[in-house]
């Protein structure tokens, strides 16, 4: 048992046979997931012989992080969708479905932070005051 090997194995699993398309690209996308691995690992050894520190536990934090992005990049999206989309928004039906959240999650999910963000990275005001959008 390596735990690093294993760990970078759950990370990038290899594609299954007929998971890749076209077909004769297989190989070299397991060539590709099998260099991710190679680089994960040496870094996640480097990382954990650094700080001294399990690396399980350093992968498990860098998952914590990483997901943790995510939601905020949905937050942002959803405050684009909502309050930068030209004259009609998104609707919250379409917005719940794709980001797995319920219509009433939509409502929440976001703020004034989250739409001043969207407004800084769009360079354009929110379709509507800000105050008025989403009482915060």
């Amino acid at each position: 048992m390596n735990l690093i090997s294993d760990i970078t194995a759950i990370r990038f699993p290899l594609p299954t046979p007929g998971s890749v398309t076209p077909p004769d690209l297989y190989f070299d996308a397991c060539e590709q997931t099998e260099r991710l691995r190679t680089e994960e690992a040496e870094n996640l050894e480097a990382a954990s012989d650094g700080l001294d520190t399990d690396p399980l536990l350093l992968a498990l934090e860098d998952a914590r992080a990483r997901k943790a992005a995510a939601d905020a990049e949905i937050r942002l999206l959803l405050a684009y969708g909502r309050e930068f989309h030209g004259t009609r928004p998104y609707r919250l039906e379409s917005l719940a479905q794709a980001s797995g959240l319920t219509i009433s999650g939509i409502r929440t999910a976001y703020g004034t932070s989250e739409i001043e963000q969207v407004e800084h990275a769009v360079h354009r005001h929110p379709n509507r005051p800000t105050k008025e959008a989403h009482g915060q």
